[in-house]
């Protein structure tokens, strides 16, 4: 209506006297939201059950159920928080105890885990990553169903966090024959860490202390104790920690390497960082298993 007043030589008021150029742009104006509305009157038919992501859905429903028990069991389990997140906002990789997902701008893809085969199909090195001056390799990963009505589709995610992939997925990925799947340098200390820490004394816990799970995962049970054994109690930066132990070894380890300056990796071994409970210093010579 504005251009009509705007363009009134036009004589846009008066569609059959319009230039064809704005007779087609009127026509395309007036089609596209009727289309789309039809579209989504269509999708709405029997409680949405006739939408792509419903049908989606729908594959994987018991016989006395619809898509809305299927999308009920999605919501339930995304809200938890030891979901597999990563990926930017367009391209957002979500793995559960139970699904796969891939959340694009227009699409969703779902696959169950029990009937996916993950596939490694290729890599790429960059000299930097948008987040920090390291490098970074990309991995694309391959998810197909064996559910017929599932299409594939590739997901993308940093090598860094493929581990973490790895540990939420029931069944093994696989690589291509020419795919190689560098470690991250937060998983290259983690295996030095558990070495050294190895080699230290271990920590008789006292026979009235029962272990408790650790307390940075909530997965496995405590397994380290920080003791000052680098040097004598009064001696050098380390001080003496007197929490219990609540920590597993990888929790240590990764709490230990969140506290380095990444930009320096040649130090980290030789670094102190404070214990997460009590904030004593310590040193990678303090930490001691669990016996």
């Amino acid at each position: 209506m504005g251009m009509c007043f705007a363009a009134s030589e036009k004589q846009l008021y008066s569609p059959g006297q319009a230039p064809e150029a704005w007779q087609l742009f009127l026509l395309l104006a007036v089609t596209l939201p009727l289309l789309s509305c039809t579209l989504i009157y269509y999708w709405s038919w029997d409680r949405w059950t006739r939408h792509p992501l419903a049908q989606t859905l729908a594959l994987y429903a018991l016989p006395q159920s619809g898509w809305q028990a299927v999308a009920s069991s999605i919501n339930t389990e995304f809200r938890r928080i030891d979901k597999f997140a990563t990926g930017a906002p367009g391209a957002r990789v979500i793995v559960t105890d139970t699904w796969v997902m891939k959340v694009t701008t227009y699409r969703v893809h779902v696959a169950q885990q029990q009937d996916v085969h993950l596939t490694v199909t290729e890599s790429r090195q960059h000299d930097l990553s948008p987040d920090s001056n390291l490098p970074v390799q990309l991995l694309t990963i391959r998810v197909a169903s064996t559910n017929p009505g599932t299409q594939p589709f590739d997901i993308r995610l940093n090598s860094s966090e493929y581990g973490e992939l790895c540990e939420k997925l029931h069944a093994p990925i696989r690589s291509a024959a020419n795919v190689v799947i560098r470690q991250s340098l937060g998983d290259l200390f983690l295996e030095t860490f558990a070495s050294h820490v190895e080699v230290n004394p271990a920590y008789s816990v006292p026979s009235n202390q029962e272990l408790e799970a650790c307390i940075g995962c909530m997965q496995t049970r405590a397994s380290v104790k920080l003791v000052k054994t680098c040097q004598e109690p009064a001696v050098g930066e380390c001080q003496q920690c007197y929490c219990r132990p609540m920590w597993c070894l990888t929790c240590m380890g990764k709490w230990f390497a969140s506290r380095q300056d990444p930009q320096r990796p040649d130090t980290w071994l030789a670094s102190r960082v404070p214990c997460p409970t009590c904030r004593a210093r310590f040193c990678i010579l303090d930490v001691c298993c669990v016996r």
